[in-house]
């Protein structure tokens, strides 16, 4: 049994690493041994897990379908371990962290200096984007997500609430004036969101539900939305979206935020989210608690 799991962390830390050498130095055991470890693993199981060259190893559709099963093994294994020994208080190792691009730049990456005083044997590693994530298949130890989310089997827990808001420059509405109902809304230039239904390029919802339509033009689109911020900051036309992207310029009245006779669709709110089938890390647990306890304050503006 000793045997397979050393066999099993030289698979999972050589794809890891990129390579056996780099597995063998960090398991203390020579390239060759390693080698051996690999080969008898896919002796045992019948099959190749990976291809290897003289330069990287890539991995065979069984490859990809043990690796998955081996790392949750291993991070069971030695979860258990520590929370059987005095290690279990132990917040340490690397923390994969997803978030969306924009709050993850604003509000997320500001919070790494003090999470690192507190737990300085934690390295985060952020990974910002807009498109969806798969925390398994990619292995992200949580993510960070926005809105309603859809029916999953990923463990959530509500960090935050969220709503949205419509506003504009001073100086557009000096120019084009303010609009007060969402029929006025045709006539301004609005800048669209294109990875949003609620803030999209053709038409903006509004109610408790989204079940009102409002159409809209404009001359600018995006899929982010500090980008679709700075336009309106400098006079370009209206925005709409997540009030967290502009509390600091309504605060600074860069933005005045606008009265409309419908209200913005509710954003829904931040969550943290975990694989089911893993309980997380110690490392996990405490950077999710980090972030209850420091985004709960930020939201009051939100």
């Amino acid at each position: 049994m000793a045997d397979r799991l050393t066999a099993m962390e030289v698979f999972v830390r050589a794809l890891r690493l990129g390579g056996l050498s780099a597995a063998a130095r960090e398991l203390r055991m020579s390239p060759a041994m390693a080698a051996k470890h690999l080969d008898a693993l896919e002796a045992r199981l019948g099959t190749t897990l990976v291809r290897r060259t003289t330069r990287k190893l890539s991995l065979t559709e069984a490859g990809a379908d043990y690796l998955d099963k081996a790392e949750r093994i291993l991070a069971e294994i030695a979860e258990a371990e520590a929370d059987a020994s005095s290690r279990s208080l132990a917040i340490e190792g690397v923390l994969r962290v997803s978030a969306p691009a924009t709050f993850g730049v604003l509000h997320i990456a500001p919070l790494a200096p003090p999470f690192h005083e507190r737990h300085p044997n934690v390295i985060l590693e952020f990974g910002f984007s807009d498109r969806y994530v798969d925390l398994l298949d990619e292995r992200w130890d949580m993510a960070i997500r926005i809105g309603r989310l859809a029916d999953s089997s990923l463990v959530a827990r509500k960090l935050a609430p969220m709503r949205a808001v419509v506003c504009a420059s001073p100086n557009y509405l000096a120019r084009r004036g303010t609009p007060k109902l969402l029929s006025d809304l045709i006539a301004h230039d609005c800048l669209g969101y294109t990875l949003a239904e609620q803030a999209g390029p053709s038409s903006w919802r509004f109610g408790l539900d989204g079940e009102i339509k409002a159409p809209v033009r404009g001359w600018l689109r995006a899929n982010n939305g500090e980008a679709l911020l700075r336009a309106a900051m400098a006079g370009q036309g209206l925005v709409y979206g997540p009030r967290y992207i502009a509390a600091e310029a309504l605060a600074a009245g860069s933005l005045v935020e606008l009265t409309l006779d419908q209200p913005p669709t509710p954003v829904g709110a931040v969550h943290a989210l975990t694989h089911p089938d893993r309980r997380p890390a110690a490392k996990t647990r405490a950077w999710i608690e980090f972030l209850a306890e420091t985004l709960s304050g930020l939201a009051a503006d939100w």
